[in-house]
């Protein structure tokens, strides 16, 4: 469960980039390194000094973790242009924060993207959570999760806008997605395929007290505008390894190299051990295959307490970025004036395997 108190997306990475880790440099090509300069070359003998520079080399762009140090769970980055804009879980008295940034380093809070809830939402529960922006068109569909004020349950709903920021409005009358038998359903993620076809990834909210069931992720196409669904859901996985329990969530899916990446979360959010785990899938629709069985792929270090509610998306340049939230040790929980604030890092592959590890130090973007 989320809680807080007040891409096929095609992926056109360079081979060096998917190799290195985050904040490398590039190795130099020793073929063409300069001849020693104490030595003078023919076709520079008796020509006159040339001036020397009075400008130093422009260092490289970097940020630092938390880039945004404020409470910004379950965030969302979406890039329109060359500018980021980044969501998240309710907080401080917002149902959907919002954030833009142009470097990735340095964000700006925006208004709340979704200033008033749907009819069939309960207004004013702080249950409003893991927002999602999908483009379709000229038009932007935000997903959410919220609670249901007939059957009780949290589950999706979408919004539209004309401006990637909003304000969204959703001026539905039943949430679009709704698994009542399934005690509800969370998180809602969209992906597209590299035909252009999307899907929308979600979580079955079984692990609630009205189910006590191992919950499960699903995956469905969506319609053309976003807004309606095709066929039926699929089920991706569910909550079967000891690390995982008591729940998985939060599906975020990328294509990479022909193999479509599942990643997740699972632990209980409100702990250090919250963590990110994936899967490979052979289609957006699955068949997926777990890959952290014993354990996750990305946990707890000793600045960074329990990692999750991540988000791929890509930058500019195609660089593939997980953003996440995390604790900032030693302080865990909103009852001890913990955060979950907001942090990037690169994702990285060697032979098919990701990798990610939370930096808190200066990093190159």
């Amino acid at each position: 469960m989320r809680l807080s108190q007040t891409i096929y997306v095609t992926c056109a990475l360079a081979v060096a980039s998917c190799s290195s880790a985050p904040g490398a440099t590039p190795s130099t090509d020793a073929a063409a390194a300069t001849e020693d300069a104490s030595v003078p070359s023919e076709k520079d003998a008796g020509a006159a000094d040339a001036p020397a520079s009075d400008s130093a080399p422009t260092p490289p762009a970097t940020y630092k973790n938390p880039v945004l140090a404020a409470d910004f769970p379950d965030p969302f980055v979406l890039r329109e242009g060359k500018t980021y804009y980044a969501f998240a879980t309710n907080a401080s008295g917002k149902n959907v924060r919002a954030a833009k940034s142009t470097d990735l380093a340095s964000w700006t809070e925006l208004p709340d993207a979704l200033p008033i809830l749907p009819s069939w939402a309960v207004a004013n529960a702080s249950l409003t959570w893991a927002p999602s922006v999908l483009k379709r068109g000229e038009q932007f569909v935000l997903y959410f999760t919220a609670r249901d004020s007939v059957s009780n349950w949290q589950c999706l709903g979408r919004a539209v806008a004309n401006a990637p920021e909003g304000p969204y409005v959703d001026d539905s009358e039943a949430p679009f997605i709704c698994q009542k038998a399934l005690c509800g359903s969370i998180d809602a993620s969209p992906f597209v395929d590299a035909n252009g076809d999307a899907y929308i990834l979600w979580k079955s909210d079984e692990n609630a007290a009205g189910c006590n069931a191992p919950a499960r992720l699903w995956s469905q196409r969506l319609g053309v505008d976003g807004l309606s669904l095709l066929g039926t859901p699929t089920e991706l996985l569910r909550r079967d390894r000891n690390w995982e329990a008591p729940l998985v969530e939060g599906p975020s899916m990328v294509a990479v190299g022909g193999t479509y990446y599942l990643f997740y979360s699972a632990g209980h959010w409100e702990s250090p051990e919250y963590a990110i785990g994936y899967a490979t899938c052979a289609s957006a629709a699955g068949p997926c295959t777990k890959k952290t069985l014993d354990a996750p792929l990305v946990r707890a270090t000793e600045d960074v307490l329990g990692p999750g509610g991540q988000e791929v998306f890509t930058d500019a340049s195609g660089k593939l970025w997980m953003a996440y939230h995390a604790w900032q040790s030693p302080i865990v929980g909103y009852s001890n004036g913990g955060a979950r604030s907001l942090r990037i890092d690169r994702v990285t592959f060697s032979g098919g395997v990701p990798s990610l590890v939370p930096s808190t130090t200066e990093q190159e973007l």
